[in-house]
C-alpha cells in the first residue's frame, strides 16, 4: 500500500501535488478549508483529485465528554501506540474558547497534587499528534459556529519535557499556509525548567508562559513539585527576569491554593517579597482534589479571596481562576485515564525481559 503523505509534510504534499499535477492553488484551498476554517474532512478534500494520499488524522477519537455544569468539553483520543490522551475545549461565558493540549501521555514530573503524573507513564507526542487535537478540536467548533481563539499547553504532560515536538508544533500552527494561529493566542506552561524556558522565550517570543509556582519556600515546592530538587528557586526567578527583558511582557504565574500548605498570610508576604521587579500576572488556582492525594485539600474561597486582595494591594496584577468541567475529570490535574494505567501495565509486560 502507498504511504499516505501528512497534510504538515511541506516536501512530501510539494512531491504529491508534483506527481499529481495539481495546480498549487488547489493544495492551498484544501489547506485552508481544512486548517484555517476547520471543516470537515470530506468538504475539505472534496475537490482535491488526491485525497486518498492524504493522511490527515493521527489520532483516532475515543470519547466525548460534555460537561453539564459549564461549557467545557473532554475530548478522548487514542494514539497508535493504542494509549489514551486528553484535550479540553473550554467555552469562556465571554464568548472566548480555548483548548488545552495535551503533549504527552502521562508526565514524569509527578507532581502531588495532579492526577496526570500518577500514571506511572511519560511519553512524547510527536508533533502531528500535537496539532491533531487542535485540528479535531477546531472541527468540533466549526459545527457549533465558534472559532478557536487560545491555545494552552497545560494538558497531559510537561511541553519542556519534549521540547523538540513543542517547538515544531508550534511553527506549525504559526505557519500563514497552515493554521496561521497567532503566537500571541498560545501558552505554555511548565513546571519550572529554567534553561528550556528562556530557549523558547528566544525562539518564540510571542508566545506566552506560565510557571507552576505554589510556593516560594523550596522545601514546600519540592513536596509538592519533585523535579523542583533539581532547579532551585533562585534559577526560577533568574529566569523570569530572563524572560521579561526577552519577551517585553507580563509571564504567568500558576499558584495552586492548598489549605494549611501554601495559603497563609506569611505565605502571601514571601510570594510578594520574590516577586518583586518581576513583571508577572498571578493566577491563583482553586484545587480539584484528585483519589491520589486524599491528603490535599482546597482553600476555602473565603481564604483565597483574602489572599488575592493581600497581593493586589501590593501592587501585583492577580486573579482567582475558577475551574470549568469538573463533573467530566476535565479541570486542572485531572487528565488521567484509568485505560492507560491498565494499558501501560500491559505494555510493560511487553517489554520486559
Amino acid at each position: 500500500m502507498e504511504k499516505k503523505v501528512s497534510i504538515y509534510d511541506r516536501e512530501g504534499m510539494e512531491e504529491l501535488r508534483r506527481v499529481s499535477r495539481l495546480d498549487p492553488q488547489v493544495v492551498r484551498g484544501m489547506r485552508n478549508r481544512l486548517l484555517k476554517r476547520f471543516c470537515d474532512d470530506s468538504e475539505a478534500v472534496e475537490d482535491f483529485p488526491a485525497a486518498d494520499r492524504l493522511a490527515i488524522h493521527c489520532l483516532e477519537m475515543f470519547r466525548r465528554c460534555d460537561s453539564s455544569i459549564d461549557g467545557a468539553t473532554k475530548l478522548l483520543f487514542r494514539t497508535d501506540a493504542g494509549m489514551l490522551i486528553e484535550s479540553v475545549v473550554l467555552r469562556i461565558a465571554t464568548g472566548r474558547t480555548t483548548l488545552c493540549v495535551s503533549s504527552q501521555v502521562g508526565c514524569a514530573a509527578a507532581c502531588e497534587f495532579c492526577a496526570t503524573g500518577k500514571m506511572g507513564v511519560a511519553q512524547n507526542l510527536s508533533s502531528e499528534e500535537i496539532l491533531d487535537q487542535v485540528l479535531q478540536a477546531g472541527q468540533l467548533l466549526a459545527t457549533e459556529d465558534r472559532k478557536l481563539r487560545n491555545i494552552v499547553f497545560m494538558g497531559m504532560g510537561e511541553p519542556f519535557h519534549n521540547e523538540e515536538n513543542l517547538y515544531r508544533a508550534l511553527e506549525l500552527l504559526a505557519d500563514g499556509e497552515l493554521f496561521h494561529h497567532p503566537l500571541t493566542k498560545i501558552l505554555v506552561s511548565t513546571v519550572g525548567i529554567p534553561d528550556a524556558m528562556v530557549r523558547c522565550a528566544k525562539r518564540f517570543p510571542e508566545v506566552n508562559q506560565a510557571l507552576s509556582l505554589h510556593s516560594v519556600r523550596q522545601e514546600v515546592r519540592e513536596r509538592l513539585i519533585p523535579l523542583a530538587k533539581r532547579y532551585s528557586l533562585e534559577e526560577l526567578r533568574q529566569a523570569l527576569g530572563d524572560l521579561n527583558r526577552i519577551q517585553q511582557k507580563p509571564v504567568m504565574i500558576e499558584y495552586l491554593m492548598l489549605a494549611g500548605i501554601n495559603d497563609t498570610d506569611e505565605d502571601a508576604q514571601r510570594l510578594i517579597a520574590w516577586l518583586d521587579g518581576l513583571d508577572v500576572h498571578v493566577n491563583l488556582i482553586p484545587y480539584n482534589a484528585i483519589d491520589d492525594a486524599p491528603q490535599l485539600m482546597a482553600t476555602e474561597q473565603a481564604e483565597r479571596d483574602a489572599f488575592a486582595d493581600v497581593l493586589k494591594h501590593a501592587g501585583l496584577t492577580t486573579t482567582i481562576r475558577y475551574s470549568l468541567g469538573n463533573d467530566i475529570a476535565a479541570a486542572c490535574g485531572q487528565l488521567v485515564k484509568k485505560e492507560n494505567r491498565a494499558i501501560a501495565a500491559e505494555l510493560s509486560k511487553e517489554i520486559t525481559p
